[in-house]
């Protein structure tokens, strides 16, 4: 019930929608109130991090917040948020595509744009009506401790291994099979931490590709335009030709195409 109604508020935010119309002033005034923050500008955020907490705060429960780093600063780190914060859009069946490939390189405009949009979802779930006991210092306070555990806890297994690879040594027993374990644990890590990099490229990758594909529709439409009969005979539909079907991707074709236009009487009646 919650991912439908979810589902809805997120389908009825188009592109000419209002949200869109909101200042970054008034954006980061709501960021910083809601969430205790002190942002300065929308590309702080860039991180996914606050964005993961929004949608923590409209859906309890939904996003792990344990798994979101705060601290994120290489883009790496920031596409593991965004891993989480898709993760939690599929959940609840948003349709909205996150370009995590342009988020990531703090753009201004960019991620204004998405923090425009999650603004007016958020204010479309329960009416707008904010969770009074929801304490974001505290949410977190408990993601950041909750991982803090998990890595002491890892580096104190490592250490204990250390010490028992240390003793039978010392003792003359035999070392290898503990070397070995180590070893193993280790490649291990690294194996999933590759895949988690994988992942990502991945991501950046679909992403650019439904870029590509978007601009290509857009020239097949002006081509289709300028092979209609009644338009293909005018200089300006030639000197859009003369730039879309240019081979040589050095020289711009734009001084040709002009020249096109230029030459043309008709296309300057005052002029003649």
């Amino acid at each position: 019930m919650a991912a439908a109604a979810a589902a809805a508020a997120a389908a009825t935010i188009g592109m000419m929608d209002s949200a869109y119309f909101v200042g970054r002033g008034e954006i980061l005034s709501w960021i910083n109130a809601t969430l205790q923050l002190s942002l300065a500008k929308v590309e702080e955020a860039a991180s996914g991090a606050v964005q993961c907490q929004l949608m923590d705060m409209v859906h309890p429960g939904v996003v792990p917040m344990h798994k979101v780093n705060f601290d994120a600063k290489t883009e790496y780190d920031m596409i593991q948020n965004y891993k989480i914060l898709q993760d939690v859009f599929n959940k609840l069946r948003l349709s909205k595509n996150i370009e995590v490939n342009k988020l990531v390189k703090g753009r201004p405009l960019d991620n204004l744009e998405f923090l425009q949009w999650l603004k007016r979802y958020c204010d479309s779930v329960n009416g707008g009506i904010m969770n009074e006991n929801y304490n974001p210092v505290e949410r977190r306070s408990k993601g950041c401790k909750e991982r803090s555990l998990k890595g002491s806890n890892k580096s104190s297994k490592s250490l204990q291994a250390n010490r028992l690879s240390s003793a039978n040594s010392a003792d003359g027993g035999p070392c290898v099979g503990k070397v070995n374990v180590i070893s193993e644990e280790h490649y291990i890590e690294q194996i999933q931490q590759l895949s988690e990099k994988i992942a990502g490229l991945k991501i950046s990758m679909d992403s650019a590709e439904k870029e590509r594909d978007f601009y290509f529709s857009k020239l097949r439409d002006i081509e289709i335009l300028c092979q209609r009969p009644e338009l293909e005979h005018l200089p300006m539909t030639k000197a859009v030709q003369k730039i879309l079907y240019a081979a040589d991707a050095r020289d711009s074709p734009l001084p040709e195409a002009n020249e096109i236009i230029t030459r043309s009487p008709s296309m300057f009646p005052d002029e003649a």
